[in-house]
């Protein structure tokens, strides 16, 4: 969770929200001290939809103006300060509604979306995620590359097989 928090951090966009859940008091310590906005979502149970309405309640709540919303998940490693950089980017260049990341032949997380967005976001249930919304609208989204997208950290064994050393790939030619 940490370094997810820290990319946005280093992203200087503002307001930064971090929704908890599950174990929101065990993990409130990791971002006391921060730049970032902390709500505890508790209707995690829910599944993913909960996060993402919790999130951006509370972004109206202190940013009624906010032009657009990043959503993100703190289990990608590989997300970096650039990837949300080009999401803007794509943004500003294409006035696509929503701006996902994509890897593995999918939509996915971190993703932009426009204001007009916002009420499809709030009427999201269940585990779906925003997802939905980006299978149903494809001709409002764009995509950024996001080739390590797919590596997310939901175990102790994911973890430490991130950490394990990779062979290196096969010369080819």
């Amino acid at each position: 969770m940490q370094h997810g928090v820290q990319v946005a951090i280093d992203t200087r966009i503002k307001p930064i929200i971090t929704v908890l859940g599950a174990n929101a008091g065990m993990l409130m310590k990791e971002v006391e001290n921060k730049e970032v906005q902390v709500i505890v979502n508790n209707l995690w149970t829910e599944g993913m939809a909960s996060s993402i309405r919790c999130g951006l309640k509370k972004l109206l709540e202190i940013a009624p103006g906010a032009d657009a919303a990043i959503f993100m998940v703190c289990d990608q490693p590989f997300v970096t300060s650039k990837l949300i950089e080009e999401l803007v980017a794509k943004y500003k260049e294409t006035g696509k509604p929503v701006i996902a990341s994509y890897y593995e032949n999918s939509m996915g997380t971190p993703a932009l979306f426009d204001k007009t967005i916002f009420a499809a976001l709030l009427l999201l249930k269940g585990d779906t995620g925003a997802k939905k919304i980006m299978k149903e609208n494809p001709h409002q989204v764009t995509t950024v590359n996001f080739p390590l997208g797919n590596i997310d950290i939901d175990t102790n064994e994911d973890y430490k097989r991130l950490l394990k050393p990779q062979p290196p790939a096969p010369k080819q030619g």
